[in-house]
């Protein structure tokens, strides 16, 4: 079983990376939108971190796949899915 401060830990670096993509001028606002939903649902504490985790690679799989998102961004949701997968229960 993984230890819960690793989890937390993962949790918190793929916030923050989403939360550099936000905040970089150069990410299209749709993109945003998108992960300022992730974030949100990432932080509601209604399901268990790893519910959260899974549910948000799946939809980040969604917005890489977006022609509109520039390689560059792309690369950091590919970190923040990385980081997110390291959680488990």
């Amino acid at each position: 079983m993984a230890d819960n401060a690793q989890n937390k830990e993962s949790m918190k670096e793929a916030v923050d990376t989403l939360n550099q993509i936000v905040a970089s001028n150069s990410t299209p606002k749709t993109i945003k939108k998108s992960i300022t939903d992730l974030i949100r649902d990432l932080n509601n504490e209604e399901y268990s971190l790893s519910v959260r985790a899974a549910n948000t690679i799946s939809l980040l799989d969604d917005v890489t796949q977006d022609p509109n998102v520039p390689s560059y961004v792309r690369t950091q949701l590919w970190q923040a899915v990385s980081k997110l997968e390291s959680i488990r229960e």
